[in-house]
């Protein structure tokens, strides 16, 4: 009994690691010989995993050709997961608790590759500008509070990595230089929470604060965008005590699985802001 449930847990993994394999590889679909290639099986055992795969309809071979790519049914089971527990209906209450208590605009940034995109935001009373706009707006990490709060607390290497691809484009948009830069993630970094004011918008001012996904990597941030008269020193402290609370609390309840931490433009597709602001 034991060694057969063996077989089936081994037999499981190997069908998620085949599917996997599938959902990363070009819309056109893979071919056995590539699909075992990727994962050292032996063909045989590829088209019994497949061929198991195709009855559960997970899984399908393109009509006319020998490829095989995922089935629409697995990506109605992913868009079910995102429904029920995507990180912006996990994030709403969030944002609206915040512009109640701070009495100002709150956005939901997400990492996307070199850059942090708008997910969703909430406005506050005030008229401001922000770098990224509106929902769906796109700006370099290190640009503006959010995307530093992301950027600094990611892993070195792909620090580096990210710094090195978008310094000329931060450049490109007003900003000082590396060395600038360098020190905003540091100290960011160290304090938990990001204030760059670089004066890139004027009158401006904001806090991010990091969400962590559940191997401690920052995967997206909240930020408040303020005029500057309003963020002062003396409140600024209960600001960033407000924020990391509910990012704290945020960051416990996301989802391993949704595709929004992933490939965030395609949940903004159909995305309808949590509030009445800019849509």
């Amino acid at each position: 009994m034991v060694a057969s449930d063996d077989m089936a847990i081994s037999t499981v993994r190997r069908a998620l690691e085949l599917l996997r394999i599938l959902a990363g590889g070009p819309p056109e679909g893979m071919r056995l010989k590539d699909i075992g290639e990727v994962v050292g099986y032996g063909q045989s055992m590829v088209h019994r995993l497949l061929q198991d795969l195709i009855l559960e309809g997970v899984v399908e071979q393109v009509s006319g050709s020998k490829r095989y790519r995922p089935a629409l049914e697995f990506f109605v089971l992913a868009a079910r997961i995102g429904e029920s527990s995507g990180l912006r209906r996990l994030a709403g209450p969030t944002l609206l608790r915040l512009s109640a208590t701070l009495s100002e605009s709150i956005f939901l940034l997400v990492r996307t590759g070199f850059d942090a995109v708008c997910l969703d935001l909430v406005e506050g009373p005030y008229p401001i500008r922000s770098f990224t706009g509106d929902i769906g707006g796109k700006v370099p990490l290190g640009l503006g509070q959010g995307s530093l709060a992301i950027l600094s607390h990611l892993p070195e290497s792909e620090q580096e990595a990210v710094i090195r691809f978008n310094m000329p484009r931060l450049i490109d948009k007003g900003f000082l230089d590396e060395a600038t830069l360098r020190v905003a993630i540091a100290k960011a970094r160290e304090q938990g929470w990001a204030d760059l004011n670089s004066g890139l918008i004027p009158g401006m001012a904001g806090v991010g604060v990091p969400v962590f996904d559940a191997h401690g990597l920052a995967v997206a941030s909240l930020s408040v965008g303020t005029l500057a008269e309003r963020l002062t020193e003396s409140r600024l402290a209960g600001v960033v005590k407000v924020m990391k609370a509910e990012a704290e609390e945020l960051s416990q309840r996301l989802n391993p699985f949704d595709m929004t931490l992933r490939h965030p433009m395609r949940s903004l597709a159909f995305a309808k802001p949590v509030s009445s602001g800019r849509s």
